[in-house]
């Protein structure tokens, strides 16, 4: 488990290019938008109607789609140069349930992004997805269904240039950016912990061009109050975490 005290100034962006954001109207796809929009990046987002599209204020490009349909997903991304999913189910059953959003939804959003050339893929996902007896899969097993849809996008953005990032924060938090202190870890050995969704919104996209991001699947939880000026040095150390 790394924990970093001491922070850098902030790098520039290095992501040329436009991202398509899944799970763009959810709390935490917000704040991915707002910090894709902080850095200059082009912004693309998924929504399911009109109504959610002009939700997210003036200026934003969006275009209409379901999950459950994958000739949707490859119309939304194609012209992005990545994409960053913040899915999640919403109900236990029906086109909101995990078993159609965390782990079918993500499947296509996948196969689509990689069939139109996207070289980058950055997934939100969660604490305890191998967990298979813990209680939050009594919500529609949602933590096996993100699990397979995290060991898709492995699978398949591992392969020629391609590249993912798999982000797993504990309970997501309201609150600004920057404000406490961060732990990664990996190998799924954190069982509870809490992080603001406007950090785990920043390190999604600061994955989009950081090379200590590549092909990394880690978890991200608060460790205490301590302003941040920047949360890319944490990424420095990932390799270095012994699972």
């Amino acid at each position: 488990m790394t924990t970093i005290h001491t922070m850098e100034n902030q790098p520039p962006p290095q992501f040329k290019g436009k991202v398509l954001v899944a799970g763009a109207t959810g709390k935490t796809g917000q704040w991915v938008i707002n910090r894709l929009k902080h850095y200059g990046i082009a912004v693309r987002a998924l929504v399911r109607s009109e109504e959610k599209g002009k939700s997210l204020g003036e200026g934003i490009e969006y275009v209409l789609g379901r999950v459950q349909n994958y000739d949707d997903l490859k119309k939304a991304v194609d012209g992005c140069d990545a994409v960053i999913s913040a899915l999640g189910a919403s109900a236990i059953i029906g086109d909101a349930s995990p078993s159609e959003v965390d782990k079918d939804g993500v499947i296509r959003l996948v196969d689509a992004a990689a069939d139109v050339g996207v070289k980058k893929f950055v997934l939100v996902s969660s604490l305890c997805v191998t967990k298979t007896f813990h209680p939050m899969n009594l919500f529609g097993g949602v933590l096996s269904m993100k699990l397979a849809g995290e060991n898709h996008l492995r699978e398949v953005f591992s392969q020629n240039d391609r590249s993912y990032t798999v982000i797993r924060p504990g309970g997501l938090k309201d609150g600004e950016p920057f404000q406490y202190k961060i732990m990664f870890d990996k190998g799924d050995r954190i069982s509870n912990g809490f992080v603001n969704r406007s950090d785990v919104a920043e390190v999604a996209v600061l994955s989009l061009w950081l090379e200590g991001a590549k092909r990394q699947t880690f978890e991200m939880v608060t460790m205490g109050e301590e302003k941040q000026d920047s949360l890319a040095p944490y990424f420095d150390q990932l390799d270095s975490i012994a699972v």
